[in-house]
């Protein structure tokens, strides 16, 4: 994966940024156990170029298949910081991700403009925590979709965490949301999942797959586990209707205004000479 960002315009130094970016990280709105900051990114497909937007609440439905406590609540998190927004390594992977997804065919969710080139991206950093006091649970709302078109999930770094914490299990559409990950149906588990290494990343179809993970467990219970990540939630725009229309500005950010070029296609990596 570190080759391919790098053949997007990565530096080896940003890598260095994003293993740390967590650090900077504030309190969520909604969870105990985790910190979080989000940005809104365009990948505007028409115009070959990802650019940010500007700052917006966000919002997840029952609907979407997203039942937690905070289901259909709107929530503001921290805004996203320069050392990570600007950064070339998370700016290669947008345009990874656009790569891969662009012009594929997938199941469609009501109420998104298909017709439109462009696409919406939520980026989240988050670092969940296990302490002596709280459970990490990187997915409190058990088997769950993400009310987008496509997810991705890439690794930062962890601390304390034992070998059996954020396995991430795949389910077929029929499982029951909001059921813990020990509580499905084996007959619809798809896959299993663990993110160990830096910049490991599963990309998912939402709206073809659910999906829900395990704790985050300290291997030594008097310091505390964390798991640091970037969720990428992609879709199309929201049209009138869908509860995320009112927080669904394409709007270049107010000050943050440099954009990337999207390539046509990805490039040959760069080759490593061992020895």
């Amino acid at each position: 994966m570190a080759q391919i960002l790098l053949s997007l315009g990565a530096s080896e130094e940003d890598f260095t940024v994003l293993r740390k970016v967590s650090e900077n990280l504030e309190s969520d709105p909604t969870l105990p156990f985790r910190k979080s900051r989000n940005g809104r990114f365009c990948l505007d497909a028409e115009n070959h170029r990802v650019y940010r937007t500007e700052h917006q609440p966000f919002v997840l439905s029952s609907d979407e298949d997203f039942v937690r406590h905070d289901s259909a609540q709107r929530r503001t998190f921290d805004e996203l910081g320069e050392e990570l927004a600007d950064n070339t390594a998370l700016r290669a992977l947008l345009v990874f991700k656009y790569l891969v997804i662009n012009d594929v065919s997938t199941a469609p969710r009501p109420d998104l403009d298909y017709d439109c080139s462009r696409w919406v991206c939520t980026v989240f950093n988050l670092r969940t925590v296990t302490n002596s006091e709280l459970i990490g649970e990187p997915a409190l709302e058990g088997v769950h979709c993400d009310g987008v078109d496509h997810t991705m999930t890439t690794f930062l770094g962890g601390e304390n965490m034992t070998a059996d914490s954020a396995i991430t299990f795949i389910h077929d559409m029929r499982e029951t949301n909001a059921r813990r990950w020990h509580e499905t149906d084996p007959g619809y588990l798809l896959d299993r999942r663990q993110h160990r290494d830096f910049l490991d990343t599963l990309l998912l179809v939402d709206h073809e797959r659910k999906h829900s993970l395990t704790p985050v467990r300290a291997v030594n219970p008097a310091e505390p586990a964390t798991r640091d990540m970037l969720i990428f939630f992609t879709r199309k725009p929201a049209l009138d209707g869908h509860i995320s229309h009112p927080y669904d500005s394409l709007a270049a950010h107010r000050t943050q205004t440099a954009s990337t070029a999207l390539p046509l296609e990805i490039t040959e990596p760069p080759r490593v000479v061992v020895g």
